[in-house]
């Protein structure tokens, strides 16, 4: 079983959230940025149309007069060039008396046409401001003021400078233009050093994620290598643990060892001296004691593999155990002259176990296919998905399928005449179990029995 890998943006994860948090920020913080600057523009540009309108206003003011038969005359033009260009977007008209939008003075810009001002007249010396229509459908931006000439005060003159909206609306958005384009330049650049510091922020995780698989898979007993201080602590109580389970399962051990040898003596001694007896009674015990050390063995080998299971970093070569056994196994059965034809696993087939328990498990099974097969036991190893699988193939007289699960019970003998305790089977399953493993029986092609066992590989 591997560690998971979430993916990127999985949902729940840490990089989901760091990485949602901040672009949800950026995203929110430059598009408010991207509208107060638009809109700062925007009052910018037009309180400058404004200040120039009034500069307009001004050297009208200061131009205009009353001549003979009260008429009103410009005495100089004004300065900007556009108010002499027919339709050029900027236009002043000077009203008179109870006139509205005929024009006394006009600027040639306006060429034959005259601003239609709004009724209402402004009071005398004040600036107002209006949006009116211009030449063309053009929407302008009105200033007037109501002056009174100082020879002829009551004849009061209405004067209006007016510029097309278009002068302030064209350069706030080519500058909204620009300024989305250079928003979206920086957003990017954000996201990508956003991305960037999740990715080296979470890399002590990863670090930490490999190192918890590298202790799960055998290669190292706890985790090393060098953390930042926020993930020290946790790495640090992490080996304590590891410590301490190793200590516990090394009492446990030594315990189950201690108890093993205190039965087993006495055993021995019971077994000895009822050896040297021919009654009916020395009989029964000679029985009972063999029955009670397989008793002992069965339940050690399984306390053993239990504690086993329990510590991490544990890996055993397949290799080097299955070569030793079948040097045993030809020593076992020198009379049977078996031909034990078997395929060298590679150095990947790593048991993730102790090595006294793989041979527990390989030993009892080649055990007993050497036992019942006729001349020849095939042996393979293969790799799949993170197992190990043996797989023991004898050309004996097999099994029959009703009898294939009850030869996993302990005490349970295939044939009473062939010699064995009858645990060797059941001790094969139970230590197969404790490691997340299983034994399998069928029937092989050479006719005998096919054996198939899981194991965790590291």
């Amino acid at each position: 079983m591997k560690l998971a890998r979430p993916g990127l943006l999985a949902a729940g994860s840490l990089r989901f959230r760091l990485l949602a948090g901040s672009l949800l920020w950026i995203f929110v913080t430059l598009t408010v940025s991207g509208v107060f600057l638009a809109d700062l523009f925007r009052e910018h540009v037009s309180a400058r149309l404004e200040a120039e309108l009034r500069m307009h206003l001004d050297q009208l003011a200061a131009s205009v007069d009353i001549g003979e038969a009260h008429r009103a005359r410009l005495l100089s033009e004004l300065s900007d060039p556009r108010l002499r260009k027919p339709y050029s977007g900027l236009y002043w008209q000077v009203d008179g008396p109870g006139e509205q939008g005929v024009g006394l003075l006009r600027s040639r810009s306006l060429w034959d046409t005259a601003l239609a001002v709004p009724p209402d007249r402004p009071d005398d010396g004040q600036v107002h401001v209006h949006r009116i229509g211009g030449p063309d459908g053009a929407v302008l931006v009105m200033m007037e003021r109501l002056v009174r000439p100082v020879d002829h005060p009551d004849l009061p003159l209405r004067l209006i400078v007016a510029a097309d909206q278009q002068t302030t609306l064209g350069p706030v958005r080519e500058f909204i233009g620009i300024l989305a384009l250079a928003l979206c330049i920086l957003a990017a650049g954000l996201v990508a050093v956003v991305f960037i510091q999740v990715w080296a922020g979470l890399a002590p995780l990863r670090r930490l994620r490999d190192g918890l698989a590298s202790v799960r898979d055998g290669r190292s007993a706890a985790l090393e290598g060098r953390f930042p201080s926020e993930v020290r602590p946790l790495v640090d109580e992490f080996n304590a643990v590891l410590r301490r389970d190793a200590e516990v399962v090394m009492r446990a051990r030594t315990q189950a060892g201690n108890l093993a040898h205190a039965v087993k003596t006495p055993l021995a001694i019971l077994a000895n001296a009822a050896a040297q007896d021919d009654s009916p009674l020395a009989g029964l015990v000679v029985e009972q004691v063999a029955t009670a050390r397989r008793q002992v063995d069965y339940h050690l080998a399984r306390a053993r593999a239990a504690a086993a299971v329990q510590v991490p970093g544990v890996r055993t070569p397949l290799r080097p155990a299955l070569e030793a056994l079948l040097r045993v196994m030809d020593r076992l059965h020198p009379e049977k002259r078996l031909a034990i034809d078997w395929q060298e696993p590679g150095s990947q087939a790593v048991f993730r176990g102790e090595e006294q328990d793989l041979q527990e498990m390989l030993g009892n099974l080649l055990d007993n296919a050497c036992k019942w097969a006729k001349s020849r036991v095939d042996v393979s190893v293969s790799l799949r998905d993170q197992t190990l699988l043996v797989t023991i193939d004898d050309d004996g007289p097999g099994l029959a399928p009703e009898a294939r699960e009850a030869v996993f019970a302990r005490g349970i003998r295939a044939d009473e005449e062939v010699p064995g305790s009858g645990l060797g089977l059941a001790i094969v399953n139970d230590l197969a179990r404790l490691y997340g493993g299983e034994v399998s029986l069928d029937v092989s092609p050479r006719g005998g029995l096919h054996v198939t066992l899981s194991l965790p590989a590291a």
